[in-house]
């Protein structure tokens, strides 16, 4: 269990969007991923990760599409 101290922000849609279209993620997938990332106040992709929801290259193409979003 991935815990830190300060809240995480809800994740944005096209974060969302993101983790459905190209990486493919169902729709429960996703949801257990929202509802253990507020449990844990652990971010999103580390939590899809952590569960084996997605691959170690999936987080890091997450990273990068994040990075690439500021």
């Amino acid at each position: 269990m991935v815990i830190c101290t300060t809240p995480q922000p809800v994740p944005a849609g096209p974060l969302l969007g993101f983790l459905r279209h190209r990486l493919g993620l169902s729709e429960s997938a996703l949801g257990m991923g929202l509802r253990q990332s507020q449990l844990e106040q652990a971010p999103l992709p580390v939590v899809l990760w952590r569960y084996g929801l997605i691959t170690l290259e999936q987080l890091d193409a997450v990273w990068a599409w994040q990075e690439n979003q500021t």
